[in-house]
């Protein structure tokens, strides 16, 4: 759910992506898509926010 701009249900921390919600620790769109840069993913820094865009 969102409210003030932010998405409730998707807490983030990279705050040089251009969909974080500023000042508190969330993104900013309805839905993400998680996947992986490795061909057999073990642990948790195996995958990705594919949703990730630079911030300007």
């Amino acid at each position: 759910m969102k409210s003030n701009g932010k998405n409730d249900c998707i807490e983030c921390t990279i705050n040089n992506c251009a969909y974080h919600a500023g000042d508190v620790d969330y993104c900013t769109l309805e839905t993400i898509k998680i996947g992986t840069h490795e061909p057999n993913p073990t642990t948790k820094e195996c995958t990705d926010c594919v949703m990730w865009y630079k911030k300007s």
